[in-house]
């Protein structure tokens, strides 16, 4: 309806003969108002040289021509806002389609065609899975849903750090320790646990001792150079046993990636780029290493060095032979990249030198950043060993869950799944639920509440729902959507309004707008509960009761999926 209304809007202008503007239709807060609500005429007085009110006035007189169906009236509020009301049926015919489309409601196909890469979660081999990269997951997970959704083409991308200084890091470490390096045949927890207690030595050492920073160095070199075959064999070990421990995780998220990028395949391609834009004087020499300048071509940037005095890549040389190689093997429409706010800055330098070296790659490629997870001890750093990793904050919220659930009548498979979805959700909701750019405070015991502003409330809505669907069917009571209530109710209006939320969250990227829509919707379907007997045999609208409630259930279980989040079958 809101597509509807917007179209004839400009129809309407068009007819009037006043310019194209952009303007809203937006859902009213308070259906006193009506249902949708447009500022047109306020955008519009100006260039019209008349007050709001009076050309609202005329505007109304020429949409009263061609209303479109299913709106009931129009009328003028405030200084000039025009208020549509819909007719009944608009609602019931959107609880009727969302049980027609099942799980594909909410989807269209306005960006059908298109081709959309995703870059997110980019964990490093011989580091911790660390809840940042918990946070890019849920945050490109959704992303990559939201879009998919409106029709386009997705595919997922990981990009890995397998070569550079932390590893250099992990590696001295470990060749220091050669007698407890852990066994193929070692749990994978333990041989993880342990090439993370060695890339903390290996920082410590590294910014402590002088002569072991010049001996990590020279491991750093070796690594990438090939050259010391002892240290390659516990190099490939080690690099092994980080991406198989990276892909339980992927799997326990809901993710799969479709390319997986790693620095030790992108470096020569980015090396060759910039010694050949050195020559062009898009880079400059600089005590020994290649920079670029990047005030030469924007004051609000800055110089970075992008082949240090080594004679090494940095992670800038190696992010341009990347997105060149996105582009040569995807050639998606839309390349993003997306990473915590803390490379907001250098991700502007490296785009700029981009452009430059090339122009079709820079075009389709961009950034978007997100805010730090935090507790109330403050940062986490792999760097000094006091980081959560993304793995034990899962297991951690999960036996505050199965504690929560204790009692329950539920088999141990049944209690253990759900537990798992629980906790996932808690994490996934609460990051999901803000601004993207926000900084996030993860509060343990608010995230996993049943009740309220949560992943795991969102669940024990759509659960409730199923129940009573499965209480409708044991009593012999068969949903319809014929016969609705004469009184439109808030879950109607939420449930119409569902399709709209998702197509406004994929094209702001924005998937707090569907976390909090999902949140209103169980709020509503919760107090029509606590106050309506839905399933009874003896009353005529208890299948337009029971319809309502599989509606909600199929609107809650399409939009979690949307943000990553799974139902389980009980909680």
């Amino acid at each position: 309806m809101k597509e509807t209304i917007e179209k004839t809007i400009k129809e309407v202008i068009k007819t009037l003969g006043l310019p194209e503007v952009s303007f809203a239709v937006e859902y009213t807060a308070d259906t006193a108002h009506g249902d949708v609500a447009s500022n047109i005429a306020m955008v519009l007085s100006k260039q019209a040289k008349t007050n709001p009110r009076e050309l609202a006035t005329k505007i109304v007189a020429e949409l009263s021509k061609k209303l479109p169906e299913g709106v009931l009236k129009i009328d003028i509020a405030g200084p000039g806002f025009i208020n549509f009301t819909f007719s009944r049926q608009v609602f019931s015919d959107a609880v009727a389609v969302s049980l027609k489309d099942g799980g594909s409601y909410g989807t269209r196909e306005s960006q059908e065609g298109g081709k959309v890469l995703i870059e997110y979660t980019d964990p490093n081999p011989f580091k911790e899975f660390h809840i940042g990269h918990l946070m890019s997951n849920a945050i490109g997970e959704s992303l990559s849903r939201l879009i998919a959704s409106q029709g386009a083409h997705v595919e997922r991308a990981c990009y890995q750090g397998d070569v550079g200084l932390h590893v250099g890091k992990t590696l001295w470490a470990a060749m220091k320790r050669k007698a407890e390096f852990p066994k193929e045949t070692s749990p994978l927890s333990e041989r993880i646990a342990f090439l993370g207690a060695c890339y903390v030595a290996g920082s410590k050492a590294y910014e402590d001792n002088g002569e072991a920073k010049k001996e990590i160095e020279e491991v750093n070199k070796a690594v990438f150079l090939k050259s010391d075959k002892e240290l390659m064999g516990y190099y490939a070990l080690g690099r092994k046993w980080s991406l198989e421990h990276f892909e339980e995780i992927y799997k326990k998220l809901g993710t799969k990636f479709d390319y997986y990028f790693f620095e030790s395949e992108v470096k020569d391609d980015g090396v060759a780029l910039v010694k050949a834009f050195l020559e062009k004087g898009i880079f400059t020499n600089s005590d020994g290493a290649i920079v670029f300048e990047g005030e030469k071509y924007d004051p609000k940037l800055h110089t970075r060095v992008f082949i240090n005095s080594q004679g090494l890549p940095t992670y800038e040389t190696k992010e341009l032979g990347l997105n060149t190689l996105k582009y040569k093997k995807v050639h998606p429409d839309r390349s993003i990249i997306i990473t915590a706010n803390e490379q907001s800055e250098y991700f502007k330098v490296v785009l700029k030198a981009l452009e430059l070296v090339s122009p079709e790659a820079r075009k389709m490629t961009e950034h978007i950043s997100h805010g730090m997870l935090r507790f109330t001890e403050g940062k986490m750093s792999s760097r000094k060993g006091n980081i959560i990793t993304g793995e034990s904050l899962i297991l951690d919220v999960e036996k505050m869950v199965n504690e929560k659930m204790a009692g329950r009548d539920m088999t141990d498979a049944e209690k253990k799944d759900a537990a798992e979805a629980v906790a996932i959700s808690a994490i996934k909701y609460s990051i999901l639920k803000q601004v993207t750019s926000s900084d996030i405070i993860y509060d343990f015991e608010k995230s996993i509440s049943f009740e309220g502003d949560s992943g795991p409330y969102l669940l024990y809505t759509a659960v409730r729902a199923q129940s009573i669907l499965e209480k409708a069917k044991r009593e012999g009571i068969k949903l319809s959507a014929k016969n609705p209530e004469k009184e439109i109710s808030p879950i109607e209006r939420l449930i119409s309004q569902y399709p709209d939320v998702v197509a406004r969250a994929a094209g702001d990227l924005a998937p707090h707008q569907v976390a909090t829509y999902l949140t209103a919707l169980s709020s509503a379907f919760n107090a029509w509960y606590a106050n309506t007997k839905i399933v009874d045999i003896e009353n005529n609208e208890s299948p337009w009761r029971v319809a309502v409630t599989a509606s909600v259930r199929i609107v809650l279980e399409n939009g979690l999926n949307l943000l990553g989040i799974r139902v389980p079958e009980k909680m």
